[in-house]
């Protein structure tokens, strides 16, 4: 890429001469009631789109085209989510100002990052919805010194759409392809079309951060945003889940432990035969499937294969894998049974709160509309401005205390949930108040 003037964004020429081409219809942002110009359309990257890397020697040499740039790097990942087990990234794209798009293959040269690592893990990487991508960066050993999501910047701005096409759209006034994101990103070549895509992925990342600071400087949360994007960059890899195969579609429906045993045996032969194969685990078997057989406890191949889907050529290679996953079921002592319903650390769904606490219940309801009016008061979401369960473990745990003690008791029990500075000084007056009984008086 040749350099260009920080003060006229790359994309630039490319959007006046598209102009002349846009017909002057008008759309109407769903974040303003303004009526504004239709977006213009970004189809092709400035500078064409780079040759992906995909050898030791391109790395190196991507690594010193990247570390003669300045400013931060733009960032994002392509995975194979609904088609392989693994998450990891298939394509990775990098823009920095001075240097250009960088495109790279990840599989080849996952040894060789080395260089790459050396350069870009000391910058500030600007990704949209951050927490999508840095697991896979990390396996890569690839991770940022510090984080800038426009993603989470539009949430704390208060936008109402905050995917990468509509805050693009509305901050830059640019219109993004779109008809990739959920392709099979490990498909080998990879497209002419879908390299078009990925780079205009990060084309105009490092203008959109931008432009999300000024906009939440002007709105006196610049801070807020730093502290959320450090928080980000603290909690390190997710943490596999418990139970898993609870999520299995359809099992809401399930109310024998026995039978919840056979989806469990069923899910966890698929998870194991998925991961040895690196496909996704819909594509072994369908959860619909699952739930099927484990109803119908069919004992022989006949009846199996009798059922939806197990008839298949696909599966009829692994019927006996599926008829010994069932007979572990059925051979499972009833003290060994799963519970119907899923084991819970804290408090309990909130469907049942009524029932079982309704103190509790009316405390939450309280407590919810306090936090929606301060959510609007700050047009940050809710969600953004304390974790729903953080929120219903304080209220289901609450016990009454005088008015001036609730708020140190409340600030510890929301830092303990790793509530950040900004929501504390703004979470937790207002949830002491709805949490104090007017007629509780100190003593």
């Amino acid at each position: 890429m040749s350099a260009t003037n920080s003060d006229e964004p790359p994309y630039a020429s490319e959007s006046k001469a598209m102009e002349s081409a846009v017909v002057g219809a008008e759309v109407v942002d769903s974040d303003t009631t303004a009526v504004a110009p239709t977006a213009i359309p970004l189809l092709a990257p400035a500078d064409g789109v780079p040759t992906v890397v995909d050898t030791p020697e391109a790395v190196a040499v991507a690594a010193r085209m990247l570390a003669g740039g300045h400013g931060p790097l733009a960032v994002d990942a392509e995975r194979a989510s609904g088609f392989r087990y693994s998450q990891r990234a298939y394509l990775l794209q990098f823009r920095r100002r001075g240097a250009g798009t960088v495109l790279l293959d990840p599989i080849p040269v996952a040894a060789a990052l080395g260089p790459l690592a050396e350069v870009i893990n000391p910058l500030e990487w600007v990704l949209h919805s951050a927490d999508q991508d840095l697991p896979g960066l990390a396996e890569l050993g690839l991770e940022p010194a510090t984080l800038y999501d426009t993603e989470l910047a539009g949430r704390l701005a208060g936008f109402e759409r905050v995917g990468l096409g509509p805050i693009v759209e509305r901050t830059l006034g640019l219109s993004l392809q779109k008809g990739h994101g959920a392709a099979d990103w490990s498909t080998r070549p990879l497209p002419d079309t879908w390299l078009n895509y990925a780079a205009l992925d990060v084309e105009v990342l490092l203008e959109l951060r931008d432009a999300m600071a000024a906009e939440l400087e002007s709105q006196g949360k610049t801070a807020w945003a730093a502290q959320e994007f450090a928080h980000i960059l603290s909690l390190g890899p997710p943490k596999p889940k418990a139970d898993r195969w609870r999520r299995t579609s359809g099992i809401h429906a399930v109310k024998s432990s026995r039978v919840l045993a056979s989806i469990r045996e069923l899910w966890q032969a698929r998870d194991e035969l998925a991961q040895r194969r690196d496909i996704a685990p819909s594509r072994v078997l369908p959860d619909s499937a699952i739930v099927a057989a484990a109803s119908a406890d069919p004992k022989t191949e006949g009846e199996l294969r009798a059922l939806p889907v197990f008839g298949g050529p696909r599966q009829r290679r692994s019927t006996s894998m599926w008829l010994s996953a069932l007979e572990r079921a059925r051979r499972l002592p009833t003290t060994e049974l799963p519970p119907k319903s899923a084991p819970f650390d804290g408090p309990p769904p909130v469907n049942r709160w009524a029932r079982r606490d309704p103190e509790a219940a009316e405390r939450l309801a309280t407590a919810r509309t306090a936090m929606t009016e301060l959510s609007e008061s700050v047009s940050v979401p809710v969600e953004n401005l304390l974790l729903p369960d953080v929120l219903r473990r304080l209220v289901w745990d609450w016990r009454s205390v005088a008015a001036a003690d609730a708020p140190a008791i409340i600030e510890a029990t929301l830092s303990e949930g790793r509530a950040r500075p900004w929501q504390l000084e703004l979470t937790v007056s207002v949830l002491a108040k709805a949490l104090t009984p007017t007629q509780v008086t100190d003593e």
